[in-house]
Parts: structure tokens; sequence; C-alpha cells
């Protein structure tokens, strides 16, 4: 009675459980790296390091120095967001890749050790 139910889960709702859990796992990593704020803040200065502006009446080589300052900061947080933006999109490109090959395999999945002990019966040696 219990392996019936289970094939009858495991091929009617079994499927969309885990089409639900692979949504969420895109939902969490979009979440844990905070995507949306990365690509928002993306070319803002990297923790507002020398955020300080020049007055009107500074030198021009304490304007320059603070625009280099500015510029860099840019440059920093710009390629620090966009690596932590490449992470989280190699992660669920992965993620992706692997929850496809799941729901393929997932027919098959309980023959497996069915195959299993035929295979041993038979003598093959992987």
């Amino acid at each position: 009675m219990a392996i019936t139910e289970m094939f009858l889960w495991w091929y009617s709702r079994g499927w969309g459980v885990f089409v639900d859990q692979l949504k969420n796992y895109f939902a969490s990593i979009v979440d844990f790296f905070s995507m949306d704020s990365l690509f928002r803040t993306l070319f803002k200065p990297f923790r507002q390091i020398s955020a300080e502006s020049a007055s009107a009446n500074s030198s021009i080589d304490l304007k320059f120095q603070m625009f280099l300052d500015r510029l860099i900061s840019r440059t920093v947080g710009f390629f620090s967001r966009l690596i932590l933006i490449l992470v989280g999109v190699i992660l669920m490109i992965c993620g992706g890749v692997l929850g496809l090959v799941l729901i393929v395999l997932w027919p098959i999945i309980p023959l497996l050790p069915i195959g299993g002990i035929l295979l041993t019966i038979l003598g093959v040696i992987l």
C-alpha cells in the first residue's frame, strides 16, 4: 500500500512540489545576493569612500584628487557588484540546468533501484 501511494505521489504531485522548490531556489539566490539592489547601485561609489566634494575655492590639485578618489571608488564599486551579480547568475544557471535534468529524469528515479538489482544479478561492474 505504501509503495503504491509513493508512486502515486511521485508521478502526480511530486513534480509540482519539485518545481516549486526550484522556484524557491531561484528566489533565494536573488534574495541572498540582493540582485535588484546590486543592479540599482551598480555605478554608485564603493562604501562612499571619499564622497566629499571640493568647494568652489579649493585648489585644482584638491579638486583633481577628489575626482580621482570618486572615480576609483566608483570603479571598485562597479567591479565588486558586477562580480557578485555574475556569481549569482552562474549559481542560477547551474541550478537551472540541474533542475531541468532532474525534471527530465524524475520519472526514471524510482526505477533506479530495480535497474541496480538487475545489473548486480547480471554481474555488471562499473
